[in-house]
Order: C-alpha cells, then sequence, then structure tokens
C-alpha cells in the first residue's frame, strides 16, 4: 500500500488495496470462526456422552478448562470480525488511514500489519506505555 499524499483522500488504488488487505483479513477470520464453532461443538456433544462430575474425574477440569479457552478465543475472533467489518466501513469514509486518538495519519505498513487497527504506532506505543 503506497503512502497517501497529505491533504488529499485515499486513491483509488490505496482504497483497492486497503478493501483487499481487509477482506483476506476478513476471510481469514471467517474459517478460523468455523473452525473454533466445529471444535466448539465437538466438544459439548463430548461432554454430552460423559458423566457431569467434574470434581471426581480427573479429566473433568481439563475439559472444562478447554471449554473455557475455547469459548474465549472463539469470542475473541466474533471481536476481530466486528473490527474489521468496521475497517471495511472506515475505508468507504476515508477514516480507515486516520489515528482515532491523535487525528495523524496511520501508516500503510501499520495497516498492512494490522487492518483493523484504528490508530497510529505513535498512539499505540503510548497505550501500552501507559
Amino acid at each position: 500500500m503506497e503512502d497517501r499524499i497529505e491533504g488529499t483522500g485515499p486513491s483509488p488504488a490505496q482504497r483497492r488495496a486497503a478493501t483487499e488487505l481487509i477482506n483476506e483479513a476478513r476471510a481469514s477470520s471467517v474459517r478460523l470462526i468455523d473452525s473454533l464453532t466445529r471444535l466448539w461443538d465437538g466438544i459439548v456433544e463430548a461432554s454430552a456422552l460423559t458423566a457431569n462430575d467434574d470434581e471426581h474425574d480427573p479429566e473433568g477440569a481439563t475439559v472444562a478448562y478447554e471449554r473455557a479457552q475455547l469459548r474465549d478465543v472463539l469470542k475473541q475472533a466474533r471481536a476481530d470480525l466486528d473490527d474489521l467489518d468496521q475497517a471495511a466501513q472506515r475505508v468507504l469514509t476515508d477514516e480507515y488511514w486516520v489515528c482515532e486518538r491523535c487525528g495523524g495519519p496511520i501508516s500503510a505498513a501499520r495497516l498492512t500489519a494490522r487492518p483493523a487497527t484504528r490508530i497510529c504506532i505513535t498512539c499505540a506505543a503510548s497505550k501500552v506505555a501507559g
């Protein structure tokens, strides 16, 4: 993705590149959610076939832990998908390239690495430090 010229909107090539990047990330997220959902369904089905006595079953705590871990990963994957959908909307309004925190530009390299990001690297670094 080429850098945009200050004071102008993104070029058609930049819009296409951003849209393609977001669509690729979105497709990957959808595949991940589908895979995690199948795993979740398998765990739920396997749990239904066994006794639900986690307290006395040496494997019970492990299954409960794995189920909780998988639930959290699935929740995060769905949130990531929502973020990518919002990023696609920001492309349409030219907000995609602008940091929500400081109003400065978000570099093409950062957008390539994190297509759903809403803040520039400087603001991200200050968020981590503060």
